[in-house]
């Protein structure tokens, strides 16, 4: 029937122009999460990839949602040139870190604090690619590095491996000790023959 023609047509029709869409979004690739030690600098690493050449009017816009999930805060923009943020908890904290050449827009944040503790999204157009996906990095802000299992267990086994090496050098030692003081004890027993 025409009804089921011009349905087919229009699904057919959809599939092509969502894949197209999906082509011509601009796709961006974080570190999902990210571990850093209070009062250190970090590198947000945030790269793309886009079906269009990079143009001029490529722009990045990095916004910092805090963990108690107030207000978004904007970090960082980039449009021909990098601007920092004029006021904020980021203003004087955050430099371009960037290379547009490489499809690489991250940032550094420096001086890191506990209240840093949050999500930091980067957002990249790339006109025509106006659509995409939002990369995420959730920070983590920790008064020192914590031993995880994996480290401990290196260590547990390291140090384990070290004693055996140990005892088994010191079996040996005392081994030949013996061998040497039996060879002269049977060398004393033959000259006394």
């Amino acid at each position: 029937s025409p009804m089921r023609t011009w349905l087919g047509a229009a699904l057919v029709l959809g599939a092509q122009l969502r894949a197209l869409w999906l082509a011509a979004a601009v796709e961006v690739h974080t570190a999902k999460e990210v571990v850093a030690v209070n009062g250190t600098n970090q590198r947000l690493k945030c790269t793309f990839s886009s079906s269009s050449p990079v143009s001029q009017q490529l722009s990045v816009s990095w916004n910092f949602q805090p963990e108690d999930l107030s207000a978004h805060e904007p970090v960082f923009y980039y449009l021909k040139e990098p601007y920092q943020p004029p006021s904020g908890r980021f203003k004087d904290r955050v430099t371009w870190d960037g290379n547009i050449e490489r499809h690489d827009v991250s940032i550094m944040v420096w001086n890191l604090k506990p209240s840093d503790n949050g999500t930091f999204t980067c957002q990249v157009t790339n006109w025509p690619d106006v659509y995409g996906t939002i990369g995420e990095v959730r920070l983590r802000v920790v008064q020192k590095v914590s031993f995880s299992e994996i480290h401990f267990l290196a260590v547990a086994i390291g140090s384990a491996s070290g004693l055996m090496i140990i005892v088994v050098t010191a079996v040996i030692i005392c081994r030949q000790h013996r061998r040497k003081a039996r060879d002269r004890r049977t060398e004393a027993a033959d000259t006394e023959r």
